[in-house]
């Protein structure tokens, strides 16, 4: 193959600076250059070999009417947000600012292209700086050339945020390649909470989405950041997260995935600071031939410091999940609390659960543990409610709502939670049969 032909073209708004035009170039050579990612690589196992031309993707012009109006009308997920963008194929079509009071305390909230433009110098520490670690590289380099949409938000020190922010991102144009990019910037003593919805606008459009986000949080900050993945079942999506935790942090980050018809997640934390507290949760429920392969890393550099991974997933029909996490612990990182796990609930025998759970460890005084279980329904527990005369359908929707109340408690909102439940249950009832 004559890779040359496959480069994308780099993408930039006008006067942007050399070293976002440098950075962009080398990921356009990165995607161009590296190879397609096979599953004897390690970190593609057991993943299925894309069968899809991402060449065939290409950034989507302005959406019509109909579709800006969809995706007004049902960016409902967040209720009340202190401050909102919603995209359609990465144009911004709406958006409702900070409060002034915010903005005068230095609060910063402004779409990646807005930032280029105007906050240069805060970009340009982190923004595609470093790609990710777990397999996706030649992706990020497609992300990079092309991204223009998504959220800088700032908190300087000592702001507290007690509303959530809420950033949505719509794929409507059938073969559109969308790259939301959302960077979050969090001084010491501070408190966030961001709430990133990705879906499409129609049932039928072929979708690629390359998402990243970096999470950047300083001394004692509170940072909160929540992903909801729900694209059509034609869709192809690869969410690319890292997040770096200082000195006293308290880091959160869920995932509910629900769409797309192969969707990998990559989410990579570092702990550079002792007494930081890091949780990672994740819900998925595939169903039909979807696929969800998940990739996590978890690095303590710093002693005296927590992370906990939790990771459930439920399967239907012939769906297949693959989990593979990594917990590393440097040298001098004593007295380290590290944690993962991974539950699987099959629901269909012909279902596939893959779990490659990994410690490497290089201090002596940590507690560290990995796991992960897959099985069926609980027939006792199923034949209790239907003596009681719980329908079957109804029966098997609770517990599978049960078996996933543990991630979606921890979501921090009523609304949101109660939201999420209703996803479920939509999802749930084309799929639990009598």
């Amino acid at each position: 193959m004559n890779t040359t032909l496959n480069q994308p073209t780099v993408i930039s708004s006008a006067n942007e600076p050399q070293w976002l035009l440098d950075r962009r170039t080398s990921g356009s050579q990165n995607y161009s250059n590296l190879p397609v990612p096979a599953a004897k690589d390690e970190n593609w196992r057991f993943a299925s070999v894309l069968s899809q031309d991402i060449h065939a993707f290409k950034p989507a012009p302005m959406p019509n009417d109909d579709a800006i109006q969809h995706a007004l009308s049902h960016s409902t997920l967040v209720e009340d947000p202190i401050a909102e963008f919603i995209f359609v194929d990465d144009h911004l079509v709406q958006s409702k600012p900070l409060s002034k009071e915010l903005v005068d305390k230095g609060v910063c909230f402004v779409s990646i292209d807005e930032a280029i433009q105007k906050h240069s110098d805060l970009l340009e520490p982190h923004f595609l700086k470093e790609s990710t670690r777990l397999g996706s590289q030649k992706y990020f380099g497609l992300h990079a050339s092309a991204v223009k949409a998504g959220a800088l938000l700032y908190v300087p020190k000592g702001v507290e945020i007690d509303k959530p922010i809420a950033v949505y991102h719509w794929s409507n144009q059938d073969k559109g390649l969308i790259c939301p990019h959302t960077l979050i910037i969090a001084e010491a003593q501070t408190k966030v909470s961001l709430i990133d919805v990705l879906a499409s606008t129609t049932e039928e459009n072929q979708g690629c989405n390359i998402s990243v986000s970096n999470i950047e949080a300083h001394p004692s900050a509170n940072v909160y950041r929540k992903v909801i993945q729900n694209f059509n079942s034609s869709t192809l999506s690869f969410q690319l997260d890292s997040a770096t935790a200082d000195r006293d942090t308290q880091l959160e980050n869920i995932a509910i995935n629900l769409g797309a018809a192969k969707a990998r997640y990559e989410n990579q934390i570092k702990i550079n600071g002792s007494g930081a507290h890091v949780t990672m949760y994740s819900l998925s429920v595939a169903e039909g031939t979807q696929e969800f392969d998940q990739r996590t890393l978890q690095t303590h550099n710093a002693p005296n410091s927590v992370s906990d991974l939790l990771y459930k997933n439920a399967l239907f029909d012939t769906s297949r999940t693959i989990f593979s996490g990594l917990i590393q612990v440097e040298e001098g990182a004593q007295q380290t609390d590290a944690y993962q796990t991974n539950r699987n609930l099959l629901l269909d025998q012909r279902a596939d659960a893959n779990a490659l759970p990994g410690l490497e460890i290089l201090a002596n005084d940590v507690k560290c543990s990995h796991g992960a279980t897959t099985g069926n329904i609980d027939n006792d527990e199923l034949f209790y409610m239907l003596s009681r005369g719980i329908p079957h359908r109804v029966a098997m929707q609770l517990i599978v709502l049960g078996f996933f109340e543990e991630i979606i408690e921890k979501l921090g909102s009523d609304s949101l939670a109660e939201n999420i439940r209703k996803l479920l249950e939509q999802k749930f009832a084309s799929k639990i049969k009598p």
